[in-house]
């Protein structure tokens, strides 16, 4: 008779979880869709893919990830995009995202006159390969710019301040630095950092 007994539990609470995730997916289903219906797309097709793409503000990445185009959800509606290279002038625009469709932002930037030497260079070495390089407020790059032997940021001889900023806004590190001729400065990002 307990074996009757455990069967028969066993069953009613089979059956209790089954009722109870139907009445969960049918209730979660129409907040889901809501959602979803409520983000579009931003495509960024920009030259050169190294700039780095900001919405109403905040860094989103970079336009480009090996050549290929990145797409970024936001939510539906008007929104303000920068996008900031060092080399090149910042392009700012409005655009229009709708629900559940992508929005392709085509725009190839212009070039400006770049520094003159002599310039040290800054390295910067972070677990997230997308976080934002500011130097002295200006966005120049994202942390996999500038972290190998072939890579870094040429900058005249000085005193800055680096800031590196994930994409999702999170300072990850603060720090001045002194930038000498011919030499290498390396800044650390995330755990050890």
């Amino acid at each position: 008779m307990n074996n009757l007994y455990i069967v028969n539990v066993r069953r009613t609470l089979s059956c209790l979880i089954a009722v109870f995730a139907i009445i969960l997916t049918l209730f979660a289903a129409p907040v889901l869709a809501a959602e979803q219906s409520a983000m579009g797309y931003l495509k960024t097709a920009v030259d050169p893919g190294r700039a780095g793409v900001f919405v109403n503000g905040n860094y989103l990445g970079p336009a480009a990830n090996f050549r290929v185009d990145r797409t970024y959800a936001l939510p539906a509606g008007e929104h303000q995009v920068t996008l900031a290279e060092p080399r090149f002038e910042n392009y700012t625009t409005t655009v229009q995202i709708r629900p559940g469709e992508t929005t392709t932002l085509t725009y190839h930037l212009k070039e400006v006159t770049t520094a003159n030497p002599p310039f040290g260079i800054l390295k910067t070495i972070g677990e997230d390969k997308f976080a934002a390089v500011f130097v002295n407020g200006a966005y120049m790059g994202h942390v996999d710019e500038f972290n190998n032997f072939a890579q870094g940021l040429l900058l005249n001889p000085g005193e800055y301040i680096v800031k590196i900023v994930s994409p999702g806004g999170d300072k990850i590190r603060e720090e001045k630095i002194q930038i000498r001729t011919n030499q290498v400065t390396v800044v650390k990002a995330g755990q050890g950092g």
